[in-house]
């Protein structure tokens, strides 16, 4: 591989990528305090392969930005070598050859020539089949006689390059396994390949790099070395950010910044946590489209979301006290909404069930003539005590009009009051569901076929809509994200999608739970209340 002498051309500083055009003119690489922490922990290792597993922007490009100039401008006997830049586009290219112009100013000026202005050429690029292409390429040379050579592209052949190779975004290109396995190759000539990117799935072959040296299976010659957003973050990015900018950094401007990065990803929590946390997604993403949504939420008729949030210390007042102040509460807000269910149309509810952290949801569930199903409303329920969830809950389902079947999370503390439920009304009417990777992939695809179809509506409310978008496809099986996310109406609390199990177990309690003659039993006698009141 070999540049084309005839197609050489200069490159202007204008037509740089405006991150590198807008470092500051007085921007002293050198000085003490410019690298940040991790740039400084990643530029300290030496292991021939090292790799970095990183969230977005947290200059670990950067600094190889800074490192790339000292190596090229070196004598061989100091180190020095060829640096070959290898980004997954042709802009990642051009902005760290404007970065490597800019730092070697200062690390060049000493030397006689210095260094050589951006140059642009073609890379003759030879295939396997004996081929060649032409790959547009950027260059500066030194004294030295090395230089730095940023490439567009992928070369098919970089067995080729001598030198030091970085790989950036590795998990992005095109043939990851391909440049991995060719990289290692330079070794032979006492190369080194720094191999940097964020995650793109747990299957990717970067993930299964980074799993094999963390094994052990590359013995001392390859490092791992992870940083994070929040790391970076930590050791100085935001007031480097604001140092770029000539601006001065305040708490109050950068807890709005760091608040603004992570709200916008939205509800798309894998992605953040696989761009900002270096945590690869199992899965694929969101699987409910935000205009299938939107489209179940109309703004006619109106349809309720009923909240319940108690403070922690309810549920040290008597249990007297407790189920009188619950019974005037079901009184004022639930009794008026349960009113306006419409009466000829039969009624099922799902309920996955919470007791601190997260959010008791219940979902009524109305089915129309033929296959359309609603929403009359949605009761929320925070901090409320296990057992006046159950006061609620009976109240719900002895008013809800021709209710015919429900299904109730039976998994950790839900399985007691699913079953306390289950003995009063009958279990051919209330099924107890232990959530597991086969339910979801039975029942969740469901739930999605009825949005997509436009055959279910649900109260227009933002953290609902939400929960739902918090769904992914985990190894193709659509399930709640693990991720939790503020409450839009109540700041100090979080949700975990808790809505879309809820109306899965609706859907599954519309379609499979009996629906024969109601059997209320009696309430369960009282001797079982000192059992029940501990349970939390």
């Amino acid at each position: 591989m070999k540049p084309l002498a005839d197609t050489i051309r200069c490159v202007e500083w204008e037509e740089l990528p405006a991150r590198a055009r807008d470092i500051p003119a007085d921007f002293d690489p050198m000085a003490d305090g410019v690298l940040m922490q991790h740039q400084v922990d990643w530029l300290r290792i030496q292991t021939p392969i090292k790799t970095c597993s990183k969230g977005r922007r947290t200059g670990i490009t950067f600094a190889e930005g800074l490192d790339s100039p000292i190596t090229a401008a070196s004598r061989k006997s100091a180190g020095g070598m060829n640096v070959f830049y290898i980004g997954d586009t042709k802009e990642k290219g051009l902005e760290f050859i404007g970065y490597c112009a800019k730092f070697s100013k200062v690390i060049a000026q000493a030397q006689a020539g210095g260094m050589s202005q951006i140059e642009e050429f073609l890379f003759e690029d030879q295939q396997e089949d004996g081929t060649t292409r032409h790959i547009t390429s950027y260059r500066i040379r030194y004294a030295s006689g090395y230089q730095i050579v940023a490439l567009s592209s992928n070369p098919a052949n970089i067995r080729g390059l001598q030198g030091k190779v970085i790989i950036d975004e590795a998990a992005f290109h095109r043939n990851v396994q391909a440049v991995i396995d060719a990289a290692t190759a330079l070794l032979i000539w006492g190369g080194r390949v720094s191999i940097i990117s964020t995650h793109n799935g747990v299957s990717n072959p970067f993930n299964q790099l980074i799993k094999d040296i963390q094994d052990g299976r590359y013995g001392d010659s390859a490092t791992v070395y992870s940083c994070t957003f929040d790391d970076a973050v930590t050791n100085g990015l935001f007031e480097r950010v604001c140092m770029m900018k000539g601006e001065q950094p305040t708490l109050e401007a950068k807890q709005q910044w760091y608040a603004t990065i992570r709200n916008a990803y939205g509800p798309r929590k894998a992605m953040m946590r696989e761009e900002l946390d270096a945590i690869p997604r199992d899965g694929t993403g969101t699987s409910m489209p935000g205009i299938w949504i939107d489209n179940a939420m109309p703004e006619q008729p109106p349809r309720q979301v009923v909240r319940l949030a108690l403070a922690e210390d309810f549920a040290m007042k008597p249990v007297p006290d407790r189920e009188a102040w619950v019974e005037d509460w079901i009184r004022r807000y639930l009794a008026p909404v349960l009113a306006t269910c419409t009466p000829e149309h039969l009624h099922v509810y799902g309920m996955d069930f919470a007791r601190h952290r997260d959010y008791s949801i219940v979902a009524p569930l109305a089915i129309e003539p033929g296959r359309h199903r609603y929403c009359p409303f949605v009761l929320e329920m925070h901090k409320v005590p296990t057992r006046q969830q159950e006061q609620i809950l009976w109240h719900v389902i002895d008013a809800l009009p021709r209710w015919v079947g429900g299904a109730m999370d039976a998994g950790g503390n839900g399985e007691t009051l699913a079953e306390y439920t289950a003995d009063r009304y009958g279990r051919q009417r209330v099924d107890e569901v232990k959530f597991s990777r086969a339910w979801y992939g039975a029942w969740m695809p469901k739930l999605i076929q009825q949005f997509e179809d436009g055959t279910i509506q649900i109260p227009k409310d933002q953290d609902l809509a939400n929960d739902l978008r918090a769904i992914e496809e985990v190894d193709g099986i659509p399930m709640v994200a693990r991720a939790r996310r503020k409450d839009l109406k109540d700041p100090d609390t979080y949700r975990h999608g808790d809505f879309a199990p809820a109306l899965a177990l609706a859907i599954y309690a519309s379609i499979e739970v009996n629906k024969g003659p109601v059997e209320v039993v009696t309430r369960r006698p009282r001797q079982f209340n000192s059992m029940f009141e501990g349970y939390s």
